[in-house]
């Protein structure tokens, strides 16, 4: 067979390992499960590759696949880490394609045929897996011990659960030991962390105070093994340690739901070693800055509820503004708690389930995030018996846009974690578990950002990525960075030029790229140093795109001056490009910052309004609290429904029928404030 006509033969692979499989073949594959970004499917018996939600052609939520579906797929690469990186097959049954051949890695590509003849007397001795986790059935090992050993007596099952009795049976070894075990039987006891079922056996994820592990139980295949335990439940488990696709799991034969005082012994066990792991030590700021100083002991909070969700099997969300200061503070983060989950779950797989991050397009989290999170994490515990998610919401939370979404999640009793530099309204801080927020201490906090309280979370969370964090708070600023950090920065490798790049492309990939985590790309931009060259031309572009909208609205931005204070207005209904790069808020950044319009204007204070059908977005160097202007131009405006939005630099609302009203209004109030 010539390589061209590969990708008219379905294979079915039979290895154990990815890097025995093929790039550009089309394999058979079983749905494993589903998650937000893609779906999983276990091509073969051992290994198990993600099909992206951007590979379908169609959208994941009209995909008519189930768990245990037999699905074909293309295999598109495999990573240096082992994940297989899966693409859309337009042949979705056997039939569809020219021909079958078997993928050994031992004697290449074959015919089904030759695969039946060369079986021997050896195939009897392998063993059989039942799910892509490469899971042995049970039955089968017991049935080869018997014949190896005799015939085993009828009260076997009798025998198998006096073992599993505290006093009797193998002696309980911790998890993170289990890879010096291999083929040896052992006991565990710890928590069930997540159950899922599979086409084969049921896979329990239990956790002790050292680690996790899969622990597969089989009764027939996709029945549901021990039904009565759930997750959040104490069990003890006895089992054989496999090595499947160098990846640990027990092949369990016996688990029982602790209770009574073997309960509260395990319970105070798991614990004492939380609160001991979770608890980071005191690294040490960054960098020494005031402001910062003043939230140190809440960035150890956020740090220990950060740590303790990964220790726990708690899917980690972090959602930030979709600003280059929200994207620094979310991947630094990031940069912090996958090597974490990496090394808490055996599976390699565990940082797409375990962690994601999303931005928040609106800059607040209001209802409809809370609403979409909500739903999301409401399907994946009851398909996949998950925990509540840890949510740290990262450049937002503050103010009152992001009342509601806190409190839907507060229902559900889903944790959550605020970082945020911006102005906070009364008693939102309260609805998060732990808020990091320089303004709740009182302090001056005109010169921290988001960027700056995530770098310094991050390196609490995970003292390894200290170094790798260190130029982020430089990258956050868009001027006036403090000397501290971009000393950082410079000791770092990174001069003030890359930092400007770098900056600028994260930004420009943040508008294009909304609503998509971009992990991979994010991560090569501002982690992959040797990868200059890209930050340098996205960057470049983003000034290209930047600078050709502000030489449009230069010409079109109005001065007028009230009560001393001068006003630059610009209409971005009538004189901006909305649809397209700068955002609306981006470009009234950079006309406030350097100042255009401002030249000649009267007054020592400058304000910079950007005016659009309804809505009138404020910068005035933080000087300007939105909520107070807009209830004092409601008072002058009472027809025009002024609203405000944010606090300080925010937004006022309008109705559109009253825009002059409004706009007079407005600035007026602002003066009187200044």
């Amino acid at each position: 067979m010539c390589e061209s006509h590969e990708q008219d033969v379905l294979f079915e692979f039979t290895g154990d390992n990815p890097n025995q499989l093929s790039s550009g073949r089309y394999y058979k594959g079983t749905v494993d499960g589903f998650a937000e970004f893609g779906v999983f499917v276990n091509v073969g018996d051992s290994v198990t590759g993600l099909l992206h939600k951007s590979e379908l052609d169609q959208r994941l939520d009209s995909l008519d696949w189930d768990e245990g579906d037999e699905v074909f797929v293309e295999v598109t690469g495999v990573r240096d880490n082992g994940n297989v990186d899966l693409g859309w097959s337009l042949r979705q049954s056997e039939r569809e394609f020219r021909g079958k051949l078997i993928d050994d890695p031992q004697r290449g590509a074959v015919l089904p045929e030759d695969v039946d003849a060369s079986e021997g007397d050896d195939g009897d001795d392998q063993q059989a897996t039942t799910d892509g986790a490469g899971t042995v059935d049970p039955a089968e090992r017991e049935t080869e011990s018997a014949g190896e050993s005799g015939a085993e007596s009828e009260s076997s099952a009798d025998d198998s659960a006096a073992e599993s009795d505290a006093e009797s049976g193998p002696s309980r070894v911790e998890i993170e030991t289990l890879s010096d075990r291999v083929d040896d039987e052992v006991r565990i006891e710890g928590e069930i962390v997540g159950a899922r079922q599979t086409s084969g056996p049921t896979v329990f994820e239990v956790r002790d105070e050292t680690a996790t592990v899969d622990c597969a139980a089989f009764v027939e295949a996709g029945v549901r093994a021990y039904p009565e335990t759930e997750t959040g439940d104490l069990v003890r488990l006895d089992g054989v340690v496999e090595l499947r696709n160098n990846e640990l799991q027990v092949e369990t034969d016996d688990l029982q739901k602790l209770e009574g005082d073997d309960r509260k012994t395990v319970e105070t066990r798991l614990e004492a070693a939380l609160t001991s792991e979770a608890r980071p030590d005191d690294v040490g700021l960054l960098a020494d800055h005031e402001s910062v100083s003043a939230v140190h002991s809440r960035i150890r909070d956020a740090a220990e509820e950060i740590r303790r969700a990964v220790m726990e099997s708690r899917p980690v969300i972090v959602r930030h503004n979709a600003t280059a200061d929200g994207y620094v503070a979310g991947a630094a983060i990031e940069r912090a708690v996958l090597p974490l989950v990496r090394d808490e779950h055996a599976k390699s797989d565990a940082e797409y389930h375990y962690f994601d991050r999303r931005p928040l397009e609106g800059g607040d989290y209001d209802m409809a995030d809370a609403t979409k999170d909500v739903t999301t994490m409401l399907d994946n515990r009851e398909r996949h018996d998950e925990k509540l998610p840890l949510f740290v919401v990262v450049s937002a939370g503050s103010t009152d846009e992001s009342r509601d979404g806190f409190e839907l999640l507060d229902i559900y009793d889903a944790p959550r974690v605020v970082v945020d530099a911006t102005y906070p309204d009364e008693d939102v801080a309260d609805l998060a578990d732990v808020t990091v927020n320089p303004h709740l201490e009182g302090a001056d906090a005109s010169d921290v950002n988001a960027g700056v309280l995530g770098a310094n979370v991050a390196a609490h969370v995970n003292a390894d990525v200290r170094e790798d964090v260190s130029h982020l708070p430089a990258v956050s600023f868009w001027e006036g960075a403090p000397e501290a950090y971009t000393d950082l920065a410079s000791d770092a490798g990174y001069d003030a030029d890359h930092t400007t790049a770098l900056r600028e492309a994260v930004a420009l990939e943040a508008y294009y790229q909304a609503y998509e985590d971009k992990r991979e790309l994010i991560t090569d931009l501002l982690f992959e140093h040797e990868k200059r060259d890209l930050a340098e031309h996205v960057g470049e572009q983003f000034r290209e795109k930047l600078q050709t909208e502000l030489d449009t609205v230069e010409p079109n931005l109005s001065v007028r001056g009230e009560g001393g204070v001068s006003f630059t207005v610009l209409d971005t209904e009538a004189f901006t490009h909305r649809f397209d790069f700068p955002p609306t808020a981006l470009l009234l950044d950079a006309i406030h910052r350097q100042g255009l319009g401002a030249e000649g204007a009267s007054g020592d204070e400058h304000v910079t309004l950007g005016v659009d059908e309804d809505e009138i977005h404020v910068r005035s160097d933080g000087r300007v609290n939105a909520r107070e202007v807009a209830a004092a131009a409601s008072d002058e405006a009472e027809n025009a429904g002024i609203s405000a939005k944010g606090t300080r630099d925010g937004a006022i609302e309008f109705l559109s029928g009253e825009r002059d009203e409004a706009l007079d209004a407005v600035v007026a109030a602002i003066s009187d404030q200044l």
